[in-house]
């Protein structure tokens, strides 16, 4: 087997390179270098870089794939948890207060909210309405 020959840019390491080989693989190597370019593996490194760029691009695919169904999720989310839901919802309540009304359109403009309101149940929506409005009245208060 070969070892492979290196050549130093270095003058003084150069005589220690040549010398870490027999003589006679320096004549067969320099008698190749000669005939045919040295380009060690240049078929291995493009099929390489070829399967490193696939590589990248698949990932880059189902980055994409991955950030629309996040996109639709949130899409379904908001359209689950929509204001004009919310208002639907609290038209149809029995009991509500017109300072509570308009205190719950204020309120259902953060999505959290929102989603607490259409997620309770019905008999205590008002209720949850109430202490909010309270608790904002006495924070405006105190």
């Amino acid at each position: 087997m070969q070892r492979p020959f290196t050549m130093s840019a270095d003058p003084a390491l150069a005589d220690e390179d040549a010398s870490s080989g027999s003589g006679e693989d320096l004549n067969m190597l320099d008698a190749h270098s000669k005939h045919h370019p040295v380009t060690p593996n240049s078929g291995r490194r493009k099929r390489s870089r070829k399967a490193t760029g696939d590589a990248i691009v698949d990932a880059m695919l189902e980055i994409a794939a991955a950030s629309k169904m996040r996109a639709t999720a949130i899409t379904r989310n908001e359209e689950r948890f929509a204001i004009s839901k919310c208002i639907k919802v609290l038209d149809e309540m029995q009991g509500v207060d017109q300072s509570i009304y308009f205190f719950a359109l204020d309120l259902f403009e953060n999505p959290n909210a929102r989603e607490t309101f259409l997620s309770l149940k019905s008999e205590r929506r008002l209720i949850w309405l109430q202490c909010k409005f309270n608790t904002s009245a006495n924070a405006a208060n105190g």
